[in-house]
């Protein structure tokens, strides 16, 4: 009645067969879960072949990206109000709209001539970029350890959270966090030799071009897509 034939004792694998080949398929994921996944996904590397491969970064900044969406959550549901409306702009409006008008330009007048006053600095490197709603960059420079750079970042149509690290093979330093902020400068010293610089993502709803410009004892500038 059917055509199908039964395949016969002999060809069928062995008990020692299949076992050997669930043995090799258990190693194989491990390996893979070791090797790959957990520096890809989770930051964690304890071959180094995620660093060399270059997915331990990866897993790194998806962390980052983690938690700055859990700390936005939270801190929509703590205010009860839109994660894109920063704390500091509502409580400028709460201080404007509790003193009169005249009070409240006056308040901001000094405030002008200070930017004007700044000193002009002759930087080494000026790196301007654009970023979307939802975009992160990175850009890194190459110091040995000890190394200083002075830096100054703005941000052009709103506001970006930023992270100030540094990082090696086997090593990593995060020096500043900051979330809603439109602009920083300082001194960035080399806690170790390896890359150093700065990760910025753009939480707001519409696009901001950022501008880096630095100067100091680093080899070379480079942004990380």
């Amino acid at each position: 009645m059917y055509n199908s034939d039964s395949p016969i004792r002999a060809e069928l694998p062995s008990s020692k067969q299949l076992f050997r080949s669930t043995v090799l398929a258990v190693i194989s994921a491990v390996v893979l879960l070791v090797a790959v996944v957990l520096p890809a996904d989770y930051g964690i590397d304890p071959t180094g072949i995620g660093r060399v491969l270059r997915l331990t970064e990866m897993g790194e900044i998806k962390k980052q990206l983690a938690a700055e969406a859990a700390a936005d959550a939270a801190a929509a549901a703590t205010a009860g109000a839109p994660v894109q409306a920063p704390g500091a702009t509502v409580g400028m409006a709460s201080a404007n709209a509790a003193q009169p008008p005249a009070r409240a330009a006056v308040a901001a007048a000094p405030k002008e001539p200070a930017v004007a006053a700044a000193p002009k600095v002759e930087w080494r490197d000026e790196m301007p970029f654009t970023l979307t709603p939802g975009e992160g960059t990175e850009i890194k420079l190459k110091m040995v350890q000890g190394a200083k750079v002075q830096y100054s970042w703005v941000v052009e149509g709103g506001e970006v959270n930023f992270d100030t690290h540094g990082d090696a093979p086997g090593k990593a330093i995060s020096y500043e966090k900051g979330r809603a902020v439109s602009s920083d400068e300082g001194v960035l010293e080399a806690a170790f030799t390896g890359n150093h610089g700065w990760y910025w993502r753009n939480r707001g709803q519409a696009n901001v071009k950022v501008i880096l410009r630095t100067r100091g004892d680093y080899t070379d500038i480079k942004r990380v897509q």
